[in-house]
Formats: structure tokens, sequence, C-alpha cells
């Protein structure tokens, strides 16, 4: 099955957790991967990676598959994603409880979280929690990367505790997309 019908079957099914109805394309992936710096060490998470393609341009970007900690909600994305990606650990989990769902995998700091989760489906406070916990598993200045579809910024960029850059535009994305990078501390 191509990976469009998957994600549209998936949606019909679920839309407030698949949250798009086809995958991320290569140029909005590219755009995600080149926040994540390949010499940091620690493993770099994945929420929500769908059918992979954040995952291919994370590896294309000089991951090591044994870096990689995807963590996907759907099970038959799970499935797809160990055919796909051999080496990288995937976990079929909550990405808004990932502390417990992450418990005794990660065993240093990460050195980067990348996020493809509809955001905006959730409350903000669930989505300050998900940036938290994320804060809470990295390096200190390491990149919280989430896209979005909306003009405004996923996370409020008004808070002290972190910063927040933007991307430029991603026209070659269906529909055209935005990445957001979250920072706390150096």
């Amino acid at each position: 099955m191509r990976d469009d019908a998957r994600f549209l079957k998936s949606w019909v099914e679920k839309p407030l957790i698949t949250g798009a109805v086809t995958p991320s394309g290569r140029a909005l992936a590219r755009t995600m991967a080149a926040y994540v710096d390949p010499s940091r060490t620690g493993p770099v998470v994945e929420l929500g990676p769908g059918t992979g393609p954040v995952t291919e341009a994370l590896l294309k970007r000089g991951l090591a598959p044994d870096r990689l900690v995807l963590v996907e909600f759907n099970p038959d994305f799970c499935k797809l994603l160990r055919l796909r990606f051999p080496g990288v650990t995937v976990i079929q989990g909550d990405a808004y409880g990932l502390g417990e769902t992450l418990r005794g995998v990660i065993q240093e700091p990460a050195a980067g979280v990348v996020s493809s989760l509809p955001l905006f489906t959730r409350p903000l406070p669930q989505r300050m929690g998900l940036l938290e916990d994320a804060f809470s598993l990295m390096h200190a200045g390491a990149p919280f990367v989430q896209f979005t579809y909306a003009v405004v910024p996923p996370i409020p960029k008004e808070s002290g505790e972190y910063t927040a850059e933007r991307s430029g535009r991603v026209w070659w994305n269906l529909p055209p997309a935005r990445v957001w990078v979250y920072r706390r501390g150096n």
C-alpha cells in the first residue's frame, strides 16, 4: 500500500491522532532534519514518524540508525517503520507521556527531539507539557523541532524559559508548512 493511502486510511479512522492526510514531503523532512546536529552526542527522538519521511531525512543527514528512537502511536506504522529502517528503535506509545513511554529506553541526554505530531489538536497545557518532557530528556540547548501548517506557532514563543525560531515557509510541501525550533538553556 502506498504511503499516501496508508496516511489517508489512518486519518479517516483517527483524524485527531494522525493529523494529516499525506506524509510530510521531502523538502519539509529535509528542513526538519537540518536542525539536528549529527555531531552532538546522544539519541535523537522522533515523535509521530508515520511512514518515515523525516526518519529518512535524519539518516541522510548522517545520523546512525542506532541513534534514532521513534515514538509512534499507530501499530501499523510501527510495523512499517521496523521494516523500512532496520537498526532504529521503534516504540509504540504515547508521545504525550514521553517520560513513561521512553523509561529505560534512553540512557543519556538526547541530541534533539523532532516532532510531526498534530499539536493543534491538543490543548495548550498538553503541548506545553510535551515541550517540558522533551526538554527534560535533552542536552541543554538541544532542539525541539516541530512543523505546522498554521501561520501561528504551535507553542507560543512568548515564554522566557525557551527560545523559538522559525523557518521560512516550505512551499514544496502539500500543504505548505513551517518549522519551529524551540531550545532551552545553553
